[in-house]
């Protein structure tokens, strides 16, 4: 992948009506699980960025006919859960963490071996997390001495299946639990998962939306318990995916801190479990309008009506962190614009994501300068009072902070020059071209 700049023009006023690519997580999933049912599922809305083409051409691999995606419509003819075919070569998941996670939990109840790899990034990725739980419901998988991928996973064979069993998740990670109710399609029993915290639950409700049951109930104050008996079978249906939130916040942060701004982002996913960075951002003064209420596919989804406000910086309440994990690079730019300090501790996550996010984005706000100090678990940022630097910004191949520290030539002094941008396909193919459209001057040199 050759290198891509992205050049920022200081300064913009963000105007428009936007609807921005469909859900990353989403689109995994109907994939996976469109592949596994039986009969054939159709897509609309389908993120056609790289991690959930890399999903798409596995299952190709292994036997699954899915034609497209042609303009986010894809077809998948389904196989049933024990109709997948060994593949003749390593799948290669690319840049995606939530493929390789929730791949493991399918291809562990499979009866062939394989082998899951991807790319600089994602083989430093911990996978250990994932193949605990496995290795407890009786899987065979390797990994790289120090639990990174590649994953090699010897196939159930003839013995029995796997076994379920009631996995208490050190951390809360939509991942981990995905992985483990996913195998637990393919074990004997029930298969449980229990969180510290809830996270998002796109995995129970498709896994509903197929007709395959999964309770979720809530334990004690933050603790949630999603649990299936295993043996059953998925049919297919229709899957309308709804824009990905994760997405939307570049644009819902960069209304919020220019002056003068105004945007409507349409048909945006407003699942409970990923609304975090609007809760977040209401918290710190930000006037956010949700429009237009209604339900695809068993997702809630609104236009979010975003205008610019002043903001004060806030002690980022814990309970939102996990709600709110993969949007914390913006949050961090949008904290810089606040008046007064604005802390977040618990998001210990952050630091194994595609990159050391907590790290990368206090380099690069300090580069630009910012107040910005990071802990163990979080940053502390002491925002209004940038000081007037020019620089390039290192975004270490990861999309997310490219996309973020775009967002902060809004209040920049001079233009920044962020490296190494081809990640972003991974996520958001179209966001030069949104970006531009709506008011600000972004090339890609």
């Amino acid at each position: 992948m050759s290198n891509v700049k992205f050049k920022v023009q200081p300064g913009g006023t963000i105007k428009g009506r936007i609807r921005v690519p469909g859900d990353k997580s989403i689109s995994h999933r109907s994939i996976m699980l469109g592949a596994i049912a039986k009969g054939t599922t159709t897509v609309t809305g389908f993120l056609e960025g790289d991690d959930s083409l890399a999903t798409l051409k596995a299952f190709q691999e292994m036997g699954v006919e899915i034609e497209g995606p042609e303009q986010g419509n894809v077809t998948i003819k389904g196989v049933g859960l024990k109709g997948l075919k060994k593949p003749n070569n390593p799948l290669d998941m690319g840049n995606s963490g939530t493929a390789m996670r929730l791949m493991a939990g399918i291809l562990a109840g499979q009866d062939f071996d394989c082998e899951l790899i991807g790319d600089a990034s994602l083989s430093k990725r911990p996978m250990k997390r994932v193949t605990d739980p496995l290795r407890l419901m009786g899987a065979q998988i390797e990994t790289s001495e120090d639990g990174m991928p590649p994953l090699k996973i010897t196939g159930t064979g003839e013995q029995a299946s796997l076994k379920g069993i009631d996995y208490v998740l050190p951390m809360a990670s939509a991942q981990v639990k995905s992985c483990v109710l996913l195998a637990g399609l393919y074990a004997e029993g029930t298969t449980s998962a229990l969180e510290p915290a809830p996270t998002r639950d796109h995995t129970e409700r498709m896994l509903n939306g197929f007709g395959y049951p999964v309770t979720s109930e809530k334990l004690g104050d933050q603790q949630m318990k999603a649990s299936l008996k295993g043996g059953g079978e998925l049919t297919a249906r229709h899957i309308d995916v709804p824009s990905d939130i994760s997405s939307a916040a570049f644009f819902i942060a960069a209304a919020t801190v220019s002056k003068g701004s105004e945007l409507v982002v349409e048909h945006v996913g407003m699942n409970p479990t990923r609304v975090g960075i609007i809760e977040i951002l209401k918290l710190m003064g930000a006037d956010i309008k949700l429009e237009n209420f209604h339900e695809v596919g068993g997702e809630p989804v609104a236009d979010v009506h975003v205008k610019y406000a002043p903001l004060k910086g806030i002690h980022i309440p814990e309970a939102l962190v996990a709600l709110a994990i993969d949007e914390f690079p913006v949050l961090f730019v949008v904290a810089a614009t606040a008046e007064g300090q604005t802390v977040l501790t618990g998001a210990e996550e952050l630091r194994v994501k595609e990159s050391d996010r907590i790290q990368v984005m206090a380099d690069a706000l300090q580069a630009v300068g910012v107040d910005a100090t990071p802990t163990e678990g979080g940053m502390v940022i002491n925002g209004g009072k940038q000081t007037p630097q020019t620089t390039g910004i290192q975004s270490h191949h990861d999309h997310r902070i490219s996309m973020a520290m775009t967002i902060a030539g809004l209040n920049a002094a001079s233009e920044i020059i962020i490296d190494d941008c081809a990640n972003v396909n991974t996520s958001f193919p179209t966001f030069i071209e949104l970006i531009n459209q709506v008011g600000m001057q972004v090339d890609v040199i």
